[in-house]
């Protein structure tokens, strides 16, 4: 899966790669060449005392630095800005796809994990991709050139490295070997970090009504203890990787100073020969150290890599049509024959073979008890999610084939629960119309019932909305995402129990002023509260995924049990007749 990933998204970075690798052969070159240029000025210019050659060739190893130097500025500069733009591009295609998901898809995944993949594990692929560029492809080179020009300064002493590299290879393979499942298990652990943090963060308020402060603390303290623990046992293998590396290293460097003080006795071997010999031993185990480095990280980067390519790989449910149409001849008319929907892997469907039609001028009311799958229907229509069963009919058009776009103009939709962005009053309302004049938002406020609040706040359209709109109350949170719906002017609305957080006299000036407003538009009202929706043209009753009656409110007070029950439930005899 790294590799995979890693492979589609360097492509477009062939060229700085190749110059990076280019700058760091010659880097990693001028390195290995240090050390045979301070041998030869050890044994022909300090033991016959000849300054002069230590000067020449003491400004040609200053020189040798210098070029290494610059080398290395490069290729740091080419690989710090090739991991970037890989971060990037990994980032911004899992925020392409999770954008492209259904609420399927979302809730599959989970909103706290999709953000944990989203930037902590994008950034464990660019930490990888940095690291290699400058680390990695210098590690090779220097070792291969290492061992090579240490064999051709002494082939009887090179048997230390027979000892050595195997001794550090087996080493990091079994730590490495260990991380691998360890760093799964972080990485969700993270999300659930993520996960209870973000629910404690939104639902702070009913925390604290409930007085559950020490329980959430405690859950917290839980999985925040479940991380450390896996983080721990993750440091102590890590831990054990450089004092092993070290003691290696170490011992290789007695070995090779007592066999080469022994060379040297014998006259087999020069002063300056051994001391570059073990230059190039400690360029070697750099070599094996920078590896074992980036073995260190890949198993997370694997890990980190499989959770993304899940997300890549994971396609919608809501498909986008291959030839869509970007035209519709009528203006407002819905329709929904024997639409069904089930979630996958569940026993039973949410909907069942549900009829509906709504036209323009009209208002279509949807009423049931909990459960019923009224938000599911409306969600239809918008394609939140589609149909497993039937269809549903825009302007006579199957929804499947219209123009996301077209659509998204078409269906206005005020979800069960309105979400408001963070920015100011006129960002949130011209989210479906950025064009939108202050005079169309003031508008939209006044038949929403928002605009005496609205003038009451600090800076009116420009006063600032926290995320989520959690600086503003329920209901104004409502009538502002009713007022963001109507700045939009759709077609068809879709209001899903919009007015629950209204009081009484708010819902029916509101619903007086949105008559007017919408009086040649289709509107489709999801309800509770059946003084919002008796005086519909149309009230459809669900009841578990079906329809059981449809028609006036006189019409189901006498035909329809189950509506009757939830009217009488609300309204007494005399009020609902």
């Amino acid at each position: 899966m790294l590799i995979q990933l890693l492979r589609t998204y360097l492509r477009p970075y062939q060229r700085p790669i190749a110059l990076l690798v280019l700058l760091q052969f010659l880097q990693t070159c001028a390195t290995l060449y240090l050390p045979t240029v301070n041998a030869d000025i050890i044994d022909n210019g300090v033991v016959n005392g000849d300054t002069g050659y230590i000067l020449s060739f003491g400004a040609l190893m200053i020189g040798i630095s210098l070029a290494q130097v610059v080398c290395n500025i490069g290729a740091v500069y080419y690989g710090a800005r090739t991991a970037a733009a890989i971060g990037r591009d990994v980032r911004a295609a899992v925020f392409d796809r999770v954008q492209s998901f259904s609420a399927r898809e979302v809730g599959h995944f989970g909103a706290p994990s999709l953000i944990t993949r989203t930037t902590n594990d994008v950034q464990q692929i660019q930490m990888l991709a940095l690291m290699t560029f400058t680390l990695m492809v210098s590690a090779p080179i220097m070792c291969v050139g290492g061992i090579v020009l240490a064999l051709g300064l002494d082939v009887p002493l090179s048997g230390v490295l027979v000892g050595v590299v195997p001794v550090l290879g087996i080493s990091v393979t079994l730590i490495v070997r260990r991380l691998r499942p360890l760093f799964r298990s972080m990485q969700e652990r993270l999300d659930t970090v993520n996960r209870v943090l973000r629910e404690q963060i939104t639902g702070n308020r009913v925390i604290r009504a409930f007085v559950r402060d020490e329980y959430e603390q405690h859950r917290f303290r839980t999985a925040n203890a479940e991380l450390t623990e896996v983080s721990l046992g993750t440091g102590k293998l890590l831990a054990l990787m450089f004092p092993i590396v070290m003691t290696v290293v170490n011992l290789s460097s007695i070995a090779v100073v007592w066999f080469g003080a022994h060379r040297i006795d014998g006259g087999g071997m020069q002063i300056g020969d051994l001391t570059a010999y073990l230059a190039y031993l400690m360029q070697i185990v750099m070599a094996v150290m920078m590896a074992t480095f980036m073995f260190m990280m890949v198993p997370r980067a694997e890990v980190c890599a499989e959770r993304i390519q899940d997300v890549l790989q994971t396609s919608s449910s809501v498909l986008p049509p291959v030839g869509p149409v970007r035209e519709l001849r009528r203006h407002g008319h819905l329709e929904i024959r024997a639409a069904g929907f089930r979630y996958p892997g569940a026993e039973e469907p949410v909907l069942k073979g549900i009829d509906l039609l709504a036209r323009p001028g009209e208002t279509t009311a949807v009423i049931g008890s909990t459960g019923s799958g009224k938000s599911t229907l409306l969600g239809l229509v918008p394609r939140l999610f589609d149909a497993t069963d039937g269809e549903v009919l825009v302007d006579g058009v199957d929804v499947r084939t219209i123009d996301p776009q077209l659509l998204a103009r078409t269906v206005g939709l005020v979800p069960q629960k309105p979400y408001l962005f963070a920015g100011t009053v006129a960002t949130n309302l011209r989210y479906g119309n950025p064009d939108a004049t202050d005079e169309e938002l003031w508008h939209a406020l006044e038949v929403a019932q928002a605009k005496p609040f609205v003038e009451r706040l600090e800076g009116g359209l420009d006063a600032p909305i926290a995320q989520g709109g959690t600086n503003v109350s329920g209901g104004q949170r409502q009538r502002l995402a009713i007022a963001r719906t109507l700045v939009q002017r759709p077609e068809i609305y879709l209001f899903d129990d919009s007015f629950s957080a209204l009081d009484y006299a708010t819902d029916a000036a509101l619903r007086a002023a949105l008559a007017e407003e919408t009086a040649e538009a289709t509107v489709v009202i999801v309800a509770q509260r059946v003084a919002t929706i008796r005086d519909a043209d149309r009230i459809v009753v669900l009841d578990a995924g079906r329809v059981i009656g449809t028609g006036r409110h006189h019409e189901l007070m006498a035909d329809n049990e189950t509506y009757r029950e939830i009217v009488l439930s609300q309204l007494t005899e005399a009020e609902a007749a």
